[in-house]
């Protein structure tokens, strides 16, 4: 019965219904595991129809990547406000990115974890949404730089590591909060605000911490 209503809905709709199917089934059981069979059986279509639509397995998983990217990409520039101030604006970014992940646990395996390990073009896709949200981090620290410092030619590459740590950091946040019962977007949220933003206000106010004298390592660079 599944199959014979599903010929009388619009194409967006039956597509939607493959992709939900798909990125439960990849984000549970895998991509190597997962089968094409599995995958029209929970979507209620038959498997000729679902590569009729999405040609082929590696298709199908490219296709799931790069909804799930865009909708989480959408979700934390969704959920900040230009107008707050900086911690806010962080506060809200991560609030968003770690309600996202919590509530699509499938979505973001498929993302970090199996779109990460089956090479590429998997890993190339996912790379493009990193790549988003690092630049919007960093535009975000390097605006309240400016501000802080009233210095409108800090250029975004003194603080593009500073994005780069903190994003990878909600990444391993989002895997850990995901797995340990009871912790909350809103609790993962604290504790990475908690742990990046007494740095970055030092950043701000000019405080930058230094290596003891004698030391080869690298003092981080002065957002003055």
């Amino acid at each position: 019965m599944g199959a014979v209503k599903s010929k009388r809905m619009p194409r967006a709709v039956r597509e939607r219904q493959m992709l939900d199917a798909a990125v439960r089934t990849f984000g549970q059981r895998g991509y190597r595991t997962a089968s094409m069979d599995e995958i029209a059986e929970l979507a209620g279509v038959s498997k000729p129809l679902v590569y009729l639509y999405l040609n082929s397995k590696e298709s199908l998983f490219t296709a799931c990547i790069r909804r799930e990217a865009k909708a989480l990409t959408e979700a934390v520039r969704a959920g900040v406000r230009a107008e707050l101030p900086a911690d806010r604006q962080l506060w809200d970014g991560l609030q968003a990115f770690f309600t996202h992940t919590a509530e699509n646990p499938d979505g973001w395996s498929v993302l970090h974890l199996q779109a990460r390990t089956h090479g590429e073009p998997f890993a190339a896709e996912v790379a493009a949404m990193r790549k988003e949200l690092v630049a919007f981090v960093t535009e975000l620290i390097a605006v309240a730089a400016r501000e802080a410092h009233r210095d409108p030619s800090l250029a975004e590459g003194e603080v593009a590591g500073l994005a780069e740590a903190l994003v990878g950091a909600a990444e391993s946040l989002a895997d850990w909060a995901n797995a340990t019962p009871g912790v909350t977007a809103r609790q993962a949220a604290a504790t990475l605000m908690n742990f990046a933003w007494a740095g970055l206000g030092n950043l701000m106010d000019g405080r930058p911490w230094s290596p003891p004298s004698g030391t080869d390592v690298l003092a981080a660079p002065a957002l003055t």
